[in-house]
């Protein structure tokens, strides 16, 4: 775990942090939908490694089956899935919430996803689609900037005083739209009106055209472990009919998803 910078500004590491381990997850992480193959050349420059070191950790990951290579460009293989896959296997909150996502998909006739936070992002665990076409690509796995969507919002407006401050004091929001909130003391603001109501509501400021809600999944000891939306286009219902008709039954189902699991 990361500390504090020290007197001279730069981040001191646990005396147990391995940065090998950091820099070949460093090199995992430089593919994406965006570069999903690279050269040798751009995996250094990406991560700030040499050459020769990134050569090595690519020909690991080569040799353990996560990267494949034609001698020229590297690529990710179906096997790097086993990384995020083991960590959903272990979590059973996906599991508990498909059947009721289902569900409220098919009553409400939009899109349904989960999230859980992770450090300043949030990162989506489950999702059920309607047929309905809307352009941002959101599947499990992806991830976003907390402060710019509605689950996000969610789970930092549950956060402890002390850890909401830090990252308000440290966060830096760009815009995705014209409607983006990108001021600390504007969040802050409405963190504490979701925090106070229960829920939040994000009228395009992800992606112009897309509004959503969502409200708390609350773990078997009461705590915010996750947060659940429904997202749709803004071409479909208005904003008042959007939320008095979908609200009430998201937040029947996350009562029911917390239900679940204190049971479990």
């Amino acid at each position: 775990m990361s500390k504090p910078g020290g007197e001279d500004g730069r981040e001191t590491r646990s005396p147990d942090f391995v940065r090998a381990f950091e820099r070949g997850l460093a090199v995992i992480r430089t593919f994406g939908k965006e570069t999903p193959e690279l050269t040798l050349t751009e995996v250094a420059r990406a991560t700030n490694l040499t050459r020769a070191a990134a050569r090595r950790f690519l020909l690991t990951l080569v040799e353990l089956g996560y990267v494949q290579t034609d001698g020229r460009v590297f690529s990710l293989r179906p096997r790097v899935l086993e990384l995020g896959y083991a960590y959903l296997s272990a979590l059973s909150l996906p599991e508990v919430a498909q059947g009721h996502m289902e569900r409220l998909v098919h009553q409400v006739r939009e899109t349904c996803s989960l999230a859980v936070l992770d450090e300043d992002e949030v990162v989506y665990v489950a999702r059920v689609h309607t047929r309905r076409i809307v352009t941002l690509s959101i599947n499990v796995g992806t991830r976003f900037p907390a402060y710019a969507t509605s689950m996000g919002r969610v789970l930092l407006a549950y956060q402890d005083r002390e850890w909401l401050e830090r990252y308000l004091s440290t966060v830096a929001m760009a815009p995705s739209t014209s409607r983006s909130v990108t001021d600390p003391r504007q969040l802050a603001s409405v963190l504490a009106t979701v925090r106070a109501q229960g829920y939040c509501v994000t009228e395009q400021e992800l992606e112009e055209g897309l509004r959503s809600v969502a409200v708390p999944i609350r773990g078997g000891s009461g705590s915010v472990i996750a947060a659940m939306n429904v997202s749709a286009h803004t071409s479909g219902r208005d904003a008042d009919s959007f939320r008095s008709e979908v609200l009430p039954v998201l937040l029947e189902v996350a009562a029911a998803v917390h239900e679940d699991l204190v049971t479990r």
